[in-house]
């Protein structure tokens, strides 16, 4: 199965597909039709050289998703506003929107998932002297926080049908990189989990993290959340890299280190129905010659 390269979210009753430097977002709008905004975004950087060096690129790429992210679900939004002055005022202050959006998202993520596992591993400090085990116990806080967090917001009705479009995202993406027409019946046969799937990067970021948060040793806890947020942009970047050649690559190594990954997209991918796979298909359609790739 060869990489297509083309990469997606799900938004609010829609899927973004991204393909180069172009994205479409295709909604499913309240009156049944389907709506697709075609754009392009050339990302933070682009041009300059040193964005393509290893590591660097990881954390790049992670800027723009969220950056991106934010765009296509405030445009997914737009369709279910219940005042049409609130819809005009939303597409004026997207910009502003978007940034305090991202900042209050990392603040809450550095809370939840950098300072609290810290926190609470440190009650262990009275029984466990080793550094080595209370750096794994927080790990393992941090990743049961992850998917306690998942699980908890599954049961939300909006997010339950968030990740059934996430399952039409993944199995459209399958459905082209193993050589099928784009078809809904195609579509439904695929698996609706895959390698590159951001959900698989956040879990390498908890993973990754172990590791590189046991060079931290400082005893003022204060100076440890701060060396641990400053280096969180080298544990996206090595965490990219993994999952990049996860994409790109299937041998008995990638499918070991993939597992968890694969397994935790049970998770924040639910079966879609017809409409979600025309919605998903749509999206695609709109940036990507899959005819020509196949």
């Amino acid at each position: 199965m060869k990489s297509s390269g083309i990469g997606g979210q799900a938004v609010l009753e829609g899927v973004m597909m991204k393909n180069k430097e172009q994205y479409a977002v295709a909604v499913r709008k309240p009156d049944n039709e389907i709506a697709v905004d075609i754009k392009e975004y050339q990302g933070i950087g682009n041009g300059n050289k040193i964005i393509k060096a290893p590591i660097i690129r990881g954390v790049i790429a992670f800027a723009d998703s969220m950056v991106l992210g934010v765009r296509a679900l405030t445009y997914s939004a737009s369709f279910y506003e219940e005042e049409e002055e609130i819809k005009k005022d939303s597409k004026k202050k997207e910009g502003v929107l978007s940034f305090f959006v991202v900042l209050f998202s990392i603040c809450i993520a550095i809370s939840l998932f950098v300072a609290l596992p810290m926190f609470l591993s440190e009650l262990f400090s009275k029984f466990i002297t080793s550094s080595i085990v209370l750096g794994i116990i927080e790990g393992i806080i941090r990743i049961l926080l992850l998917v306690g967090y998942i699980v908890s917001i599954s049961f939300m009705k909006d997010i339950n049908r968030t990740f059934m479009y996430h399952g039409a995202e993944h199995k459209t993406i399958n459905c082209i990189e193993r050589g099928y027409d784009l078809t809904v019946s195609n579509v439904r046969k695929q698996s609706r989990k895959h390698k590159r799937c951001g959900t698989s990067f956040i879990l390498f970021v908890a993973f990754i993290s172990i590791i590189v948060f046991l060079f931290i040793r400082v005893d003022q806890i204060w100076l440890r959340v701060v060396l641990r947020v400053l280096l969180i942009p080298v544990v996206a970047g090595i965490s990219y890299e993994l999952i990049r050649y996860a994409g790109s690559h299937d041998n008995v190594l990638v499918t070991i280190v993939s597992a968890p990954g694969m397994l935790m997209q049970r998770l924040t991918t639910k079966e879609p129905d017809d409409g979600m796979i025309e919605v998903a298909i749509a999206s695609v359609d709109a940036v990507f010659d899959w005819q020509g790739y196949l």
